[in-house]
């Protein structure tokens, strides 16, 4: 059985000002901003070129519980150049760390920022990503194991 990640909810005090945040500064795209019913608002964002989303919810009684505004940490994007990625995040106004190398190897330098909750995300250079996007790979083994090739 495939399963894929989708759909994070996240967290956040102020709706509209998390949205203009994540579009505005970080460059998430804006998929869905509607009341999906009676009382309950989602807004749903896409980072560039992902297949996973945030939705910032409001009004939505969540079964398993409702986690607190500020409380996620460790979610991870990735860029194929950290210097490129940290200067157009800082020209839109994100107060991101500069990048970070804890290693030489691909996939060792970090950049970190917070939403206005405190919401802590990593922003990982993956420089392989430029020739090999995730998505073309996961496509690629898919089709080798001789399933639907999306």
């Amino acid at each position: 059985m495939d399963m894929t990640l989708e759909v994070i909810l996240m967290p956040v005090s102020d709706v509209d000002r998390a949205k203009e945040f994540y579009r505005d500064k970080v460059g998430f795209h804006v998929d869905l901003d509607s009341e999906v019913m009676e009382g309950v608002r989602i807004v749903q964002l896409t980072p560039p070129g992902s297949g996973c989303s945030i939705a910032l919810v409001d009004g939505l009684q969540i079964p398993t519980g409702s986690p607190q505004p500020g409380t996620y940490h460790g979610m991870q994007l990735v860029v194929t150049d950290a210097k490129a990625a940290y200067d157009e995040l800082t020209a839109r106004g994100l107060e991101v760390t500069e990048p970070q190398a804890f290693s030489p190897q691909d996939g060792g330098t970090f950049m970190y920022f917070k939403d206005p909750d405190g919401n802590g995300w990593a922003i990982q250079e993956y420089r392989k990503r430029a020739a090999e996007p995730l998505h073309q790979l996961l496509r690629e083994q898919a089709r080798q194991a001789g399933g639907p090739a999306q």
